[in-house]
């Protein structure tokens, strides 16, 4: 017996080294792929002409006439500046921008433009949207509950600064996966781990199996790590091996292990003064709110009582008998059955409710909303970063039979994919996402910077060169130009990882600025534009038709940053939000109706209850990274765009600007809602049937509301 006992783990060693190895001859034939190779910078083609602007042209055109094609025909002018100034901010050109951009006959005007638009804040929230799509942000937990998340914005921001100050890939990179470790005492770079709890997290109350929850939360944290940084489907190798990239599930565990002495906190930001001040705001606050909740219970209670007894009458015996006993004499079995008895005895609200006499009824209902006014002058807690620390002790880690956190197998160190490098990570709780960190933001990877060249090029160009920008592997679609792939990554890492160079060298490319119009000839050749032989066709999303309604009407509110702004919502969607309690007072809107016009960046993003205008083009539900949105095209988008709430609001406010900035000059008006909706003068046919449909009658509110709902105004030219 002792002999086995000496032999069993000597035994499990050996195991583990024979599923090591049998792992590596597994992955080394794979590891020639494409992605998996370090990009190489290619010579830029020695192509010539006028329509070459950038190294960009020189690789697209060498495609394009590879295959005997020509690129389109440029945009004008004015529709350049709509695409560029939409593209890069997310808002409409203003007329006197347009004019500028026009006057300017300079050799640079476009550049000039292009520097503005990279300078503006808006160009961050802009990026921030896109971001927060890819780490499936929310400001609420998701699932059943989805209760709010009340220091999650501070991430929200830290993105945006980020954008705004073109912080480097890189450092944005280690500052999400270890900014508490890397750089410790820097606050930013705390708030910047919150990635890691950007996902959705099934919170309920009850009885828990806790390392149920803590696998769920791990495999959610491991996903997401694969999809935003790496742009591979690591999640599929957590029951097994991959079966198509070379992931053996050990490495997925390794990697998982590596986040296993990760703990979510919120971590105080504020200072000890914050903290007092706060706690004795509390105090008196609490101190109001107990005269209202007092009057409220002083009013319930006799209904209550009378209610519990009646109820006290229809127990069975045995509960009965149980509650009689004194509790510190009853046994267990007497203890468990009183705990029963006393939950069948509560009185719930509702109950409360259908019985009181209207005259209470009308007093309680007074002083509830006397009591949900008071909650609004609530002292804000201190600053917290929504963050993640290190446990005192890291966790054993172990491969798990098909994913079931109670079939553990052989235990794995923390470490990283062999099929990129088969480096490990330190076996100490600090240093472990550090590690982890420099392994992703290093150059010598071959996937961070090819991942996010292709995200930028997604942004302006519509479609990415990897069309699968969270799917660099197998099943994913191949590059349709890897030479070009491969130069803008070299050239992201020579730029010191700055977003917004990229940026600069695609939207001033002759292949941006290219038309988006249909050729019959070109599209037999290429009929899903995979060279870029013309612009792609795309919609606005949701969130940018919301804000450049409110921009064209005059009423955006371009205030930065801050708490996440709840905003009017119609009665049936209020009607989605879960509790457990009283049904008011659910969705306090924004008592300032200039912050419901804020950027739809920073209105509450819950998960459950999403609005109608952004859930109807598209919006994503934030419980997945979303690298690219759908484009669904159904009647509800119609009705939204004619009968919301939000567009008519907007088309009210767009209508009496017209009336303020013109007066009674009819002509002027339609002029002017051309130039700020559609950034153009009207043609005359237009302009004789719009001043044909106010001259018989119709109100100016229906042709705001109609210029909103043009073509023109939903697609970015």
């Amino acid at each position: 017996m002792r002999l086995l006992k000496v032999l069993l783990p000597l035994a499990a060693v050996v195991c583990l080294g024979a599923t090591l190895d049998k792992d590596d001859a597994w992955v080394a034939p794979r590891k020639n792929y494409w992605a998996f190779q370090k990009p190489v910078r290619p010579e830029v083609p020695g192509l010539k002409g006028a329509w070459i602007k950038t190294p960009v042209d020189a690789f697209v055109l060498e495609a394009l006439r590879a295959k005997g094609l020509e690129p389109s025909k440029p945009l004008d002018k004015t529709q350049l500046l709509r695409r560029v100034t939409l593209d890069l901010t997310g808002l409409p050109p203003t007329p006197e921008e347009l004019s500028a951009f026009l006057k300017d006959e300079s050799a640079g005007a476009y550049e000039n433009v292009v520097e503005r638009l990279l300078a503006s804040p808006h160009y961050a929230e802009r990026w921030a949207q896109k971001w927060l799509d890819i780490v499936r942000y929310g400001d609420t937990n998701g699932y059943e509950l989805d209760a709010e998340r009340t220091h999650a914005w501070r991430y929200r921001d830290y993105v945006i600064r980020a954008f705004q100050k073109d912080k480097p890939y890189d450092r944005f990179v280690m500052e999400q996966i270890a900014g508490d470790e890397l750089w410790p005492g820097d606050k930013g770079a705390l708030i910047a781990t919150g990635f890691h709890r950007a996902g959705p997290i099934h919170l309920v109350g009850g009885n828990q199996d806790e390392d149920m929850n803590r696998q769920e939360v791990l495999t959610e944290m491991t996903g997401a790590l694969g999809s935003v940084f790496m742009g591979m489907t690591v999640g599929c190798a957590r029951c097994h091996n991959h079966k198509f990239d070379p992931i053996p599930q050990a490495d997925y565990y390794k990697l998982q292990a590596v986040l296993a002495a990760t703990e979510f906190d919120d971590i105080s930001i504020s200072t000890k003064e914050e903290h007092e001040r706060h706690k004795a705001a509390v105090k008196e606050y609490k101190s109001k709110e107990s005269v209202i909740t007092d009057a409220i219970k002083a009013i319930e209670k006799p209904y209550r009582d009378r209610m519990k007894e009646e109820k006290r009458k229809k127990l069975a015996p045995e509960f009965a008998a149980a509650m009689a006993i004194p509790k510190a004499k009853r046994t267990e079995d007497q203890r468990r059955l009183a705990g029963e008895a006393e939950a069948q005895l509560k009185v719930s609200w509702d109950e409360v409710l259908a019985v009181l006499t209207p005259a209470d009824t009308a007093k309680r209902t007074a002083l509830r909303k006397k009591l949900h006014a008071l909650e609004r002058e609530a002292p804000e807690e201190p600053a917290h970063a929504y963050a993640v620390k290190n446990a005192a002790m890291a966790p054993v880690s172990f491969v798990l039979k098909v994913g079931d956190y109670k079939m553990k197998q052989q235990t794995v160190l923390p470490g990283f994919l062999r099929v990129l490098n088969d480096e490990v990570a330190p076996v100490e709780p600090e240093g472990r996402r550090s590690a982890l960190a420099k392994w992703l933001a290093n150059a010598e990877n071959p996937l961070t910077a090819r991942v996010m060249v292709n995200r930028i090029w997604q942004a302006r160009m519509g479609v990415g060169i990897v069309a699968t920008p969270n799917d660099f592997g197998v099943l994913g679609q191949r590059p349709t130009n890897q030479k070009l792939l491969d130069w803008l990554a070299t050239e992201f890492v020579a730029k010191e990882w700055s977003v917004r160079s990229m940026d600069r060298l695609i939207v001033t490319s002759s292949v941006y600025k290219q038309a988006a119009e249909h050729d019959a000839k070109k599209a037999e050749v290429d009929p899903q534009n995979k060279l870029y032989w013309r612009m792609n066709r795309r919609r606005l999303d949701g969130e940018f038709l919301r804000d450049g309604a409110l921009a064209v009407a005059g009423v955006l509110n371009t205030k930065m940053f801050g708490r996440p702004m709840k905003v009017p919502i119609e009665r049936e969607v209020y009607d989605l939000i879960f509790t457990e309690g009283e049904p008011d007072n659910l969705w306090p809107v924004e008592l300032d109706e200039r912050d419901h016009y804020r950027r739809s960046l920073y209105l509450l993003n819950k998960r459950t209850v999403r609005l109608p205008m952004l859930a109807n083009f598209d919006q994503p539900d934030a419980m997945t990274s979303c690298p690219v949105r759908p484009v669904s095209t159904h009647s509800l988008q119609a009705l939204s765009l004619l009968n919301s709430d939000m567009m008519r609001g907007a088309a009210r406010k767009f209508a009496a600007r017209l009336e303020k900035e013109c007066t009674g000059d009819a002509a002027c008006r339609i002029k002017r809602a051309y130039m700020l909706a559609l950034a153009r003068e009207p043609e005359a046919a237009e302009l004789s049937q719009a001043r044909e449909f106010v001259a018989g009658g119709g109100p100016w509110e229906d042709f705001a509301l109609a210029m909103l709902n043009r073509n023109e105004f939903v697609y970015v030219p």
